[in-house]
């Protein structure tokens, strides 16, 4: 049984597994370990550093967030593997975040350096990550159902973890297995809004709603940043604090973000309000950094420092943000972790915090203070998650 389904294995002639992202590794062995000898191979795109023992599957680590060569090579395999599978085959497919970056088969003749300096771009841009996959999909001969299509007639069952606002399962990993509702108008109003200069090869359009070659595969997602919040609220209620969810879906710009919650605390501390100490806040989603400075960082450790920042003076609390995958931006931190002592150790060492602050060099900031929450690859990979402490007054 998966989802809403029953599947009979003894009627399949092959069961590989496919797929990308950067849990995908792990998601791959516990499938392999559930079927066993079931599975006859297929091949997984992982981020480097993202591995597990997969079994019979093959492993490629390949670059993220800007995809690179070795992406490329294993989406074409995987791509492979789908067009040979007959009616009486099962995929397997395993989406994550990261899937995008991790699955790059630029539509000919596009080549991946022109994928690779658009994708750039926009990571720079501010741009949200539903306005990143609305191009990536129509640049690419594999996302935006594409897979699904080429698998036809074979039988799909994709599982996937939503890195997502909104948990669109057409926008996660720029929705290989699943019907895509954006268009080509779309993305050339994305790049326009962002003044970006379209590829020289044409946008295509990718399959819709109501395809028949995608009505052999189930979409089924298992694992969401709204259920990782709400174990989260569990756990600081098990600990005695009074916790508030705010939302699983807060997107926007990094610094304004960390201002709202920032003020919210400032507010348990002048009534009480919205929920009395010892409170604890809690927040998922994923925010946008755009990037100005020459420094290095994530939007996690930006949120850590701008709030740090605008609570200054204003009493004892401490902020947390990491990525739940263990990763944030282009550095090997998950995130970050602050509290009222932060800024005037930073002040003991003559650093500057919002000279680092408008350098987008949150990292090397909190490196000096030994303020990094490193965890390695976590082996999920689910949004970001922030927690707000403010002890009994």
């Amino acid at each position: 049984m998966a989802g809403r389904r029953r599947y009979s294995l003894s009627r399949s002639d092959r069961i590989q597994l496919i797929g990308a992202g950067k849990a995908s590794a792990v998601m791959a062995r516990a499938v392999a370990r559930l079927l066993g000898r079931r599975v006859s191979g297929g091949l997984i795109n992982v981020k480097y550093g993202h591995t597990a023992p997969p079994g019979r599957v093959l492993l490629n680590e390949c670059g993220h967030p800007v995809p690179d060569e070795r992406g490329v090579e294993g989406a074409r395999r995987i791509s492979e593997i789908a067009r040979a599978a007959g009616p009486r085959d099962l995929l397997i497919c395993l989406i994550s975040g990261g899937a995008s970056a991790l699955l790059p088969l630029p539509v000919p003749p596009m080549t991946l350096a022109e994928k690779q300096d658009i994708t750039r771009r926009l990571l720079a841009s501010g741009a949200s990550i539903h306005e990143i996959n609305t191009v990536r999909k129509h640049m690419s001969a594999i996302k935006g159902g594409r897979l699904a299509q080429l698998a036809f007639p074979a039988t799909m069952i994709a599982l996937i973890l939503s890195d997502v606002i909104g948990d669109d399962l057409d926008v996660i990993g720029s929705g290989p297995t699943v019907a895509d509702r954006s268009r080509v108008e779309d993305a050339i109003r994305v790049l326009k809004k962002y003044s970006i200069a379209r590829p020289s090869t044409p946008f295509q359009e990718t399959p819709k709603p109501g395809d028949a070659a995608l009505s052999l595969t189930q979409n089924i997602m298992i694992g969401s940043n709204r259920q990782a919040i709400h174990a989260a609220a569990r756990e600081a209620r098990s600990l005695g604090y009074r916790t508030l969810v705010l939302s699983a879906c807060i997107e926007g710009e990094t610094r304004d973000i960390a201002s709202m919650h920032a003020a919210i605390v400032k507010e348990i501390f002048a009534s009480g309000s919205p929920v009395r100490p010892p409170a604890c806040i809690l927040s998922g989603g994923e925010t946008t950094v755009t990037v100005r400075g020459k420094g290095l960082g994530g939007r996690n450790q930006e949120f850590v420092l701008a709030a740090a920042l605008a609570l200054d003076g204003f009493g004892p609390a401490t902020i947390f943000s990491a990525g739940t995958d263990g990763t944030d931006g282009p550095t090997d931190a998950a995130g970050a972790i602050a509290d009222s002592e932060t800024l005037r150790r930073a002040r003991a060492f003559q650093l500057d915090a919002r000279g680092f602050l408008e350098n987008n060099d949150s990292y090397h900031f909190f490196e000096r203070l030994n303020a990094l929450v490193k965890t390695g690859p976590t082996g999920t990979n689910v949004m970001d998650i922030r927690i707000l402490l403010v002890p009994r007054l």
